[in-house]
């Protein structure tokens, strides 16, 4: 892909067959594969068969490289404006001749979709590892190193939920990190709202989709967008948020054990939220109580 497509988008030769709007969009096509191919051909692949050996020591392998796999991060986030770009040229002739001098059977897209496949097939291929690795010399380093890929994983997961966020003035930079995000019913009940406000807010809930940051959580409302691939994915409108620093929580609402409250300058807005699960509002409860204390 990198010497036959992305290369060629630079080759005197091939030139005339690229459109003008395409021209200077080779980063948004590509993304940082280039990145990614160059660790995987100078550092990992080597460190790799440093243990063909030995392979129940391959979680150290994984471990001391855990940064770098950020960069497929990257690449992820990168994926839906490459998509779209990729839509509007996808018959260009350009494309076309490419694709025929590498005698390649599929069109670019399909490659471009590969690293995005390769990360979520590591943590398959260390689950197996782990399977029949019980109680041998470093299994604990496979179990971090899966850990690890999944927190990876996660991370991008959430990423690609972020960026579809619509309508934020701000920077979401600046939130902090960004440590949850789901859908939930959330009932509203606001001191200051008349009491017609509140009577409706008892009954129908708003379906909201949450962004638990460091300094924030942001209400959005979801959209879902047809289309194919990427362009399934939905988009979120966002609503309001509310400054960490003066949120509240109450861990019980009675006759519920899927529902929690988010309260705002001492009660004065109050947030009922229910999750779609039990399980779900105690990993959210206990994420909203590490970053208050």
């Amino acid at each position: 892909v990198l010497q036959g497509y992305a290369a060629e988008m630079d080759n005197p030769l091939m030139a005339h067959l690229i459109s003008p709007e395409l021209q200077n969009k080779k980063d948004i096509l590509f993304g940082n594969m280039e990145e990614i191919y160059h660790f995987h051909n100078r550092i990992f692949l080597r460190e790799l068969e440093t243990y063909v050996e030995y392979p129940e020591l391959v979680g150290r392998c994984f471990l001391d490289q855990m940064e770098d796999f950020q960069i497929y991060e990257k690449y992820c986030q990168n994926k839906p404006r490459s998509e779209s770009l990729w839509r509007q040229f996808s018959d260009s002739v350009f494309f076309q001749e490419c694709q025929r001098k590498l005698d390649h059977k599929l069109s670019l897209d399909s490659y471009l979709l590969k690293p995005v496949q390769r990360i979520t097939k590591y943590q398959l291929l260390l689950k197996e590892m782990l399977k029949y690795s019980k109680n041998c010399e470093g299994a604990e380093d496979l179990q971090e190193a899966l850990t690890s890929i999944l927190g990876i994983l996660k991370a991008v997961n959430d990423s690609m939920h972020q960026i579809a966020i619509t309508g934020y003035d701000g920077n979401l930079n600046e939130l902090g990190k960004l440590l949850m995000q789901g859908s939930f019913n959330v009932w509203t009940d606001h001191k200051k709202g008349h009491t017609k406000v509140k009577d409706l807010a008892r009954f129908k809930p708003m379906q909201r989709h949450l962004f638990l940051h460091e300094k924030a959580v942001l209400f959005c409302k979801k959209r879902e967008e047809n289309g194919e691939g990427y362009e399934k994915a939905p988009s979120y409108s966002y609503k309001h948020s509310l400054n960490m620093a003066a949120v509240g929580i109450t861990e019980n609402v009675k006759g519920d054990t899927k529902k929690f409250e988010i309260w705002y300058n001492a009660r004065e807005e109050v947030y009922i939220i229910q999750a779609p699960t039990p399980e779900v509002k105690a990993t959210w409860v206990n994420e909203i109580r590490k970053v208050l204390t």
